[in-house]
């Protein structure tokens, strides 16, 4: 009787055992999970200078498109396939290789006597 009491302890405790490293293993990947960075957090990492003023240009003239993008960049980045920062100019050659040309607002100041001027004030004031 004795030890067919030790033998359904024993057994009792190895469940128990069992249950605990399940528990663990589950606990650790749900961790996992949750540490995982979001696609916006990875690119931050790689896009330097004007990369975010490109992309976010793209998102708003090509929707569909600057996602499946956004999604091969995030997709390349976690296999290690892209391991160097990601400029303005070279996330626009990115974009116009796969035919989707990105126009960015561009504004031409001109620095005069430590005030900065529109090329349009500059004229008016040379013409005035």
């Amino acid at each position: 009787m004795d030890e067919e009491l030790e033998r359904l302890k024993e057994k009792r405790l190895e469940e128990l055992r069992r249950r605990l490293l399940l528990e663990k293993l589950r606990g650790s990947q749900e961790a996992q999970e949750k540490e995982e960075p979001s696609n916006e957090e990875l690119l931050d990492r790689f896009f330097v200078d004007r990369a975010w003023e490109v992309f976010n240009a793209a998102r708003h003239q090509y929707p569909q498109a600057s996602q499946q993008v956004e999604a091969v960049l995030v997709n390349a980045i976690k296999q290690g396939r892209i391991t160097s920062k990601i400029d303005g100019a070279s996330l626009m050659g990115l974009f116009r290789r796969i035919g989707l040309p990105v126009r960015l607002e561009t504004k031409i100041r001109i620095s005069e006597k430590g005030e900065l001027k529109s090329l349009e004030q500059k004229i008016r004031e040379d013409l005035s």
